[in-house]
């Protein structure tokens, strides 16, 4: 299910991997990325039937500020992750389908999705130290974590 050498996961692992104390793990055959608490994970699909369950082998799934969860479910390239989006998980196919090469992937974005995860489980002595850095999204507004 999972291929190490993988484009989009490779570049992925960049991002993920500068937040504070972050760390890939594997779990259900897929890569996770944590800090103490998942703050993402890459792959997924929708919970259905062998027959309609749609797979994203290559999405990101992580889990967005309550300010922003409403238009990222808006968003066309967003989907509910089976077992995940109960919790507040989203997703979100990198790839788009085949259509998008990993260059083409807005990685901007991408680290921006993976900075409001991380904030919502790291700490706030890892949050404080994401602001001090700056992180991999750059500069940003502190927020609450919730942990």
């Amino acid at each position: 299910m999972l291929e190490d050498d993988d484009p989009y996961l490779m570049r992925l692992r960049r991002v993920a991997l500068a937040f504070p104390d972050a760390e890939e793990q594997i779990a259900h055959g897929r890569p996770g990325f944590r800090a103490k608490k998942y703050f993402a994970w890459y792959g997924g699909s929708i919970k259905g039937s062998a027959d309609d369950r749609i797979r994203y082998d290559r999405a990101l799934i992580v889990l967005p500020d309550d300010a922003d969860r409403a238009a990222l479910a808006e968003d066309k390239r967003f989907f509910e992750p089976a077992y995940l989006a109960p919790s507040g998980w989203i997703g979100i196919d990198l790839a788009a389908g085949g259509t998008t090469a990993p260059q083409d992937v807005d990685w901007q974005e991408v680290a921006e999705l993976l900075d409001a995860s991380y904030r919502q489980v790291a700490g706030v002595r890892r949050v404080a130290r994401l602001n001090g850095d700056g992180g991999p999204a750059g500069p940003s507004e502190p927020s609450e974590p919730s942990g």
